[in-house]
């Protein structure tokens, strides 16, 4: 059968955690949700330019990793890399002022969506070409160890990058070295509309890592805490000089591949069971149904969110545009 449905999500407390930390996935996860239905809607109505790949409906894995990582600490964006650039530090004014092409871009408007990042808080500007982010990933890693600094590099990718050399390679001398580098797949089980188990046989890709002889773990990437946990794990490990671990999270974009994709070759079931297993629904109940949080202070989290998104949208629609003398910055050929 083609279709891989959710991991179960058992958890119905979460009295044992941290309520800042608590506090904190949901903000940005909320975050991240209303910045791309925000970005979808503005290019919907033609005001920003460009095109957009969302990835709302994934927000638990950028922020369970981000969350286990220091600031100095490192991670490469994929394509659809809006979460993991909010995740990691990027500021929603200067995210949204590049997607509109602004000088007070996080790229000065140079990049777009595809190139997002900003290297103050960590974040590689985005490769947005499949599998060749991980090769610079290790090689972040292997400065960071040559230096002697206590340093992680996280990498993303999709479930289409598994199959590329360029990660093969990567993989391989991250094992080899034991580099500081943790593998992040965000398995959505689709490589554009190409189903993984039309491309790959192995019934879960943290199979992949025992070619290399590193561990390898598949986790609910819907549950934000799942993921946490299984990447603090990976980065401390990374930290100790033992080297790399693959953490596989299993989740689902809401929306097709982009924006004029309608994804009409998914199988309603399991578009239906996915949805239903959203991130954000699953958590906030927790949240509500916890005494040191509450309903009333899960409220007002959200709403302090919308604040911060209307607000970015304002910043990066009056924001200035670059300067045309500048053009050739940066081009070095």
């Amino acid at each position: 059968m083609k279709s891989i449905y959710p991991l179960p999500f058992d958890r119905t407390t979460v009295i044992d955690r941290d309520v800042a930390l608590l506090e904190s996935m949901f903000r940005g996860m909320v975050l991240i949700r209303l910045f791309e239905l925000a970005v979808n809607q503005l290019f919907l109505r033609g005001i920003m330019p460009g095109t957009i790949h969302l990835s709302y409906g994934q927000e638990a894995v950028p922020v369970g990793v981000c969350a286990a990582l220091r600031a100095a600490d490192f991670i490469t964006l994929t394509h659809r890399g809006h979460g993991q650039a909010l995740a990691k530090g990027v500021s929603p004014r200067s995210l949204m002022a590049e997607l509109f092409g602004k000088e007070t871009g996080c790229c000065r408007g140079r990049g777009g969506s595809l190139h997002v990042g900003d290297f103050s808080v960590g974040a590689l500007p985005a490769v947005a070409i499949v599998g060749a982010s991980s090769p610079i990933a290790a090689g972040m890693a292997f400065a960071f160890k040559r230096r002697g600094e206590a340093r992680v590099v996280c990498n993303f990718f999709g479930d289409g990058t598994v199959n590329e050399g360029d990660w093969h390679e990567a993989v391989n001398l991250a094992a080899v070295w034991k580099l500081p580098v943790v593998l992040i797949c965000e398995n959505n089980l689709y490589g554009v509309s190409t189903h993984i188990t039309d491309v790959t046989l192995n019934e879960r890709i943290a199979e992949r890592a025992q070619a290399y002889r590193i561990p390898g773990v598949t986790v609910n990437g819907n549950d934000v805490l799942a993921v946490h946990d299984a990447a603090r794990v990976a980065v401390q490990r990374a930290r100790d000089g033992e080297g790399p671990t693959l953490v596989e999270c299993l989740t689902y974009r809401r929306g097709g591949h982009k924006r004029d994709d309608p994804a009409t070759y998914r199988p309603q079931a399991e578009v239906d069971a996915w949805l239903a297993a959203d991130p954000i629904d699953l958590f906030r109940p927790l949240l509500v149904g916890d005494a040191r949080i509450g309903a009333e202070r899960v409220g007002a989290i959200e709403a302090e969110v919308k604040a911060t998104i209307a607000d970015a949208v304002a910043f990066a629609q009056d924001s200035p545009s670059p300067d045309t003398t500048h053009v050739l910055e940066g081009v070095y050929a």
